[in-house]
């Protein structure tokens, strides 16, 4: 399982022209899931996601977690994370979990992230998203579990 994090000012997606989600100061977590996964690699990622010092102190140092500075969260499932580039100029995807199962897992990622009483946005899970960000550094972290 992996998360692309971005530290962000505000983000959001839209579908089919429509505004579906939308966070403040906060994360954007992509997330791609991967074959193998299983629900205990979803709560090692979302704890270390949760609580991942990247927000900065009054010294401007990245002492600070999501929680601790009570910021929103986006997740977005996106599977191309998942995508080996290493051979050839076509990404391969046999890594990534087949549908089904990685939008239980995506889902289950959601649920944990929300027990954190923090707001937690979501995407829809193999939609076509137009994702906007302010990128606040940027600071951009790859996690992976």
């Amino acid at each position: 399982m992996k998360a692309l994090i971005q530290r962000v000012k505000n983000a959001s997606v839209t579908i089919d022209g429509k505004l579906f989600s939308s966070i403040g100061q906060g994360m954007l977590v992509f997330l791609g899931v991967e074959k193998g996964d299983t629900t205990e690699n979803a709560d090692k990622l979302c704890d270390k996601v949760l609580n991942l010092r990247i927000f900065e102190d009054e010294n401007e140092k990245m002492n600070y977690s999501l929680k601790d500075v009570k910021g929103d969260m986006l997740v977005v499932s996106q599977f191309t994370l998942c995508g080996d580039c290493k051979k050839g100029t076509r990404p391969s995807f046999d890594k990534a979990e087949l549908p089904q199962r990685a939008n239980e897992l995506y889902e289950y990622f959601v649920s944990q992230a929300r027990k954190s009483q923090l707001k937690v946005e979501t995407g829809k899970f193999a939609a076509m998203m137009d994702v906007s960000l302010v990128n606040d550094g940027p600071v951009t972290f790859m996690v992976e579990k």
